[in-house]
């Protein structure tokens, strides 16, 4: 690594800010988290109320002029710069004018359950009620508001799509506000084209739209009804909100770096050791290196402690799956002797704000999930960041003072990097918006007005799956009843068909506990520098018939023994596990509802893998004489995933996968072991039988 950078800086105030999100806990840590990071958050006096905090914020003076926008304007597109503080003050200027009454709430939807969480805990700290009354939150599997006396209700974007098969006009709503919506999400631009139908039919539903700069006149032309060149007539307006941002010195390397989660903890050492006080803030693309990175700055800082440095260091992971009450421990202040470093994913980029951050390392890669037209699943790929994206997180430097930004490239490949992230919708596995589209009765979904039209292989690619389903008829419309029950559950068609036919396969209880066990990431966790003994623990619950299997045992066996200490001695997520029971009785709930049978399978063993064939028969793959895997469906090379515990064992001849990991290779997650001739009897309408030793398309 060139531990090098340019000496010339580049100062600039970025461009490209999502507004600031506020963070707390939400569980049974909620108190203890306000007491000690309510000060940091804004960046105020502890000693200041509610209120008088609320009147330092920079949107405070914009609101009455917000307020007379939403009164004269059907849609206002709000241009917020990070900071200024309207995720949580405008639903709070709304409530205060009298926009919520007993017909309508207000409704703020966000990209990610954690922004959706944290946001309406720190507005019921505001509002001196406790979360769940007058302001709650709804996420997947997981609701804490109360019909009818909820005002303000947060909610993450997929759960206001569900909403709106049971209330397509969203009656329930008098004012909506759709945050973040510049990240372009594929809820996101799904919402964007119902709304858009939705308010010709609700002229009295007022709705306020997020976003970025750059996003601004589209959102504009897309919600504006009036097709003149008469401004009066307007039915959509644009509004710059300042923000509270500093010069942030950007500097790059010299030469490319050729590891650059090394780099990233050389270049944090560095900082530590040499610059002036103040957090760092470390992007890396995912999980896996976040925890890599974390191990090996706590190696450093270990040693440096006996060394009894003045600066201490205090080093603490952030990605989605982390659990609430670890997530918090990144926005919790420290003394002025420790140094914070954070590592992080690009959750970091966006949904939240922690304060005293002065020095962001930005490894200029993220991780995207695109789908693979070859193949016919989603894959998810590191690629280069965009420079709208690595403007927003060295802008994280410039929220409470000035900054630097250290960018692991160099300056001229910096500027060969796209100018923005393609939208979710146009690199994506269109199978589930399809499902729900039609299932919000939206026919032709061609001639759905998209923000961004996604390509129409994607689409013929979806309607070809979901056909294959049993989810859609010969004439692409919804069947019944199984299309319409798979399109109520919150999870990938695949995952609906297969909890919705376990019933046949009498293995109810076995599908429940894996659907839920494969909802939550990394079961087992991640132990640098231990890979040996993760690799035993692992073979202690493994069977030649795969993950999916495997995931059963794990499930099963923490159900016998549910404890921290035992999880720890096997390697597994504890919280990770007692999420994947909640969400288990949760999918039950909806089984029981469509009258699945209950049944628990012991004496057919493949009963289980029979069942997972007919929902998962499209990711089908088997073993090439080659010795990769490719799949049935266009011949696509694919590889086992070294963490499988499929590698324990010879290679099987037939596999069906999950989803697919694209880093070096492309690897197959979530493995089962099937028959090869499963698949014609499950599934004859999409393969068709050989010979003996031969099945083909």
């Amino acid at each position: 690594m060139s531990s090098k950078f340019t000496h010339e800086s580049t100062k600039f105030k970025p461009k490209f800010l999502k507004p600031g999100d506020y963070s707390s806990e939400i569980l049974q840590e909620r108190k203890e988290a306000y007491e000690t990071e309510q000060p940091a958050i804004y960046n105020a006096d502890s000693s200041l109320s509610y209120d008088q905090q609320r009147q330092r914020l920079p949107i405070y003076k914009y609101r009455n002029h917000i307020l007379y926008l939403m009164e004269t304007y059907q849609a206002v597109i709000i241009l917020g710069e990070t900071g200024c503080g309207k995720s949580t003050q405008i639903p709070q200027y709304l409530l205060e004018a009298g926009w919520f009454n007993n017909e309508g709430i207000i409704g703020i939807t966000q990209p990610r359950r954690v922004a959706a969480t944290m946001l309406a805990s720190r507005v019921a700290e505001e509002t001196d009620t406790l979360v769940g009354q007058a302001v709650g939150y709804s996420i997947r599997f997981e609701d804490c508001f109360i019909p009818g006396k909820t005002k303000i209700k947060y909610m993450t974007e997929g759960m206001l799509i569900n909403e709106m098969m049971s209330d397509p006009l969203l009656r329930s709503y008098s004012v909506l506000m759709l945050d973040e919506i510049h990240e372009r999400s594929l809820n996101g631009d799904i919402i964007l084209g119902l709304i858009k139908k939705i308010i010709k039919k609700r002229s009295s539903l007022k709705l306020i739209i997020s976003s970025a700069t750059f996003e601004a006149e589209t959102m504009f032309k897309f919600f504006n009804k009036n097709e003149t060149q008469d401004r009066t007539k307007d039915t959509a307006v644009i509004m710059s909100v300042e923000g509270r941002n500093y010069p942030v010195d950007v500097h790059y390397t010299l030469d490319p770096v050729p590891d650059y989660i090394k780099a990233a903890v050389d270049t944090a050492i560095k900082i530590h050791l040499k610059e002036d006080p103040g957090d760092i803030l470390i992007f890396l693309t995912g999980q896996d290196e976040v925890e890599q990175a974390v191990s090996m700055l706590m190696d450093f800082a270990r040693d440096q402690k006996q060394k009894n440095n003045s600066m201490k260091m205090f080093v603490v992971p952030l990605y989605g799956a982390l659990p609430m009450s670890e997530q918090v421990k990144a926005f919790k202040p420290v003394a002025r002797s420790v140094r914070k470093i954070v590592v992080s994913t690009n959750i970091a980029e966006a949904s939240v704000t922690i304060n005293r951050i002065t020095y962001v390392i930005d490894c200029c890669f993220v991780k995207l999930k695109c789908f693979n037209m070859h193949s016919c699943t989603d894959s998810l790929v590191i690629v280069p960041v965009s420079q709208a994206s690595a403007e927003q997180r060295a802008g994280r430097a410039g929220r409470v003072r000035s900054g630097k930004a250290y960018r692991l490239c160099t300056e001229e490949d910096f500027l060969k990097l796209p100018s923005f992230t393609v939208p979710e919708m146009q690199r994506s596995n269109l199978a589930p918006v399809i499902l729900q589209l039609k299932a919000l009765g939206i026919e032709n979904i061609l001639r759905f007005s998209f923000p961004s039209a996604p390509p129409s292989k994607h689409v013929i690619s979806a309607i070809e799956l979901l056909y294959a389903l049993g989810a859609l008829d010969d004439n692409g419309a919804l069947t019944s009843p199984l299309g319409v029950q798979m399109a109520e559950f919150p999870l990938h068609p695949m995952f609906s068909k297969l909890l919705l036919v376990s019933g046949e396969f009498n293995c109810t209880e076995e599908v429940l506990s894996i659907a839920a066990m494969l909802q939550v990431q990394n079961v087992f966790k991640v132990a640098p520098g231990r890979k040996l003994e993760l690799k035993r623990a692992k073979w202690k619950f493994a069977v030649e018939e795969g993950d999916f299997v495997t995931l059963l045992n794990v499930y099963n066996a923490f159900l016998k023994n549910n404890n921290k200490y035992w999880c720890e001695q096997n390697f597994l997520n504890y919280k990770g596990l007692l999420r994947a029971v909640e969400i288990r009785s949760q999918l039950s709930k909806l089984l029981k509802k469509f009258k699945v049978p209950n049944a628990a399978n012991k004496d057919d063993k493949d009963s289980l893998r029979k069942c997972v064939v007919s929902a998962f028969f499209a990711n089908a793959a088997y073993l090439h004489y080659t010795g990769v895997y490719k799949t049935v469906r266009g011949d696509h090379a694919l590889h086992i995933h070294p963490e499988s515990v499929v590698t324990y064992t010879t290679q099987p001849k037939w596999v069906i996968f999950n989803e697919v990991l694209h880093t070096t290779k492309e690897y197959m997650r979530d493995i089962t072991v099937i028959e090869p001739q499963w698949l014609y009897e499950l599934a004859p309408h999409y393969y068709q039988y050989g010979t003996d030793r031969e099945v083909g398309v």
